[in-house]
């Protein structure tokens, strides 16, 4: 039996499970960087728009895993 769902360029498959992650792009000095709107000191970068990518998703994954302590990201509050 085949796989279902949709593959990626990059050969991942996407699934209706996988969530999203909006970031903040731009290429400087030929390097693509790079970092999510929640975690705005985190920083990364890649030599292409892929690469970038792929070290976006290692980020997040860091990120979000618990495992690194004092994590400052971005929250809103409504205040009135």
């Amino acid at each position: 039996m085949g796989a279902k769902g949709i593959w990626r360029q990059d050969g991942t498959q996407y699934n209706e499970a996988m969530s999203t992650a909006r970031y903040v792009h731009w290429q400087d000095q030929g390097m693509w960087l790079g970092y999510f709107e929640e975690f705005p000191d985190y920083l990364t970068q890649g030599e292409t728009m892929e690469e970038l990518q792929q070290n976006l998703r290692d980020l997040y994954k860091d990120l979000t895993s618990g495992e690194i302590p004092g994590i400052r990201k971005v929250a809103e509050l409504t205040v009135g």
